[in-house]
């Protein structure tokens, strides 16, 4: 799940992508950002895995993006990827979002 919050007087914006039922530990998740049909990779900042009662893990990640780079970008994608498994992930583009 992706979740979005622009600050609305400095036009920056916090994206948080949470992973969450997983298993095993040591999902890594990290984002893709998409300019104008090109995508890269972006950084964020990763919570380390917290086991809940059923035994499974969730993470978060954050990703802020200033003014400019909010308004250069179409589209941000969070993937989340653990070993030789198939990567999970969500896209969230910026016309989803006001």
């Amino acid at each position: 799940k992706t979740v979005f919050e622009l600050d609305k007087e400095n036009g920056e914006a916090t994206l948080i992508c949470l992973a969450d039922k997983g298993f095993p530990s040591g999902w890594t998740l990290s984002w893709k950002v998409g300019r104008g049909g090109s995508i890269s990779s972006s950084s964020g900042d990763q919570s380390r895995g917290v086991v809940g009662k059923d035994g499974l893990y969730s993470w978060t990640s954050t990703l802020s993006l200033t003014k400019d780079q909010w308004t250069s970008l179409d589209s941000v994608t969070c993937e989340a990827t653990q070993g030789s498994q198939a990567a999970v992930s969500e896209t969230l583009s910026k016309g989803q979002c006001s």
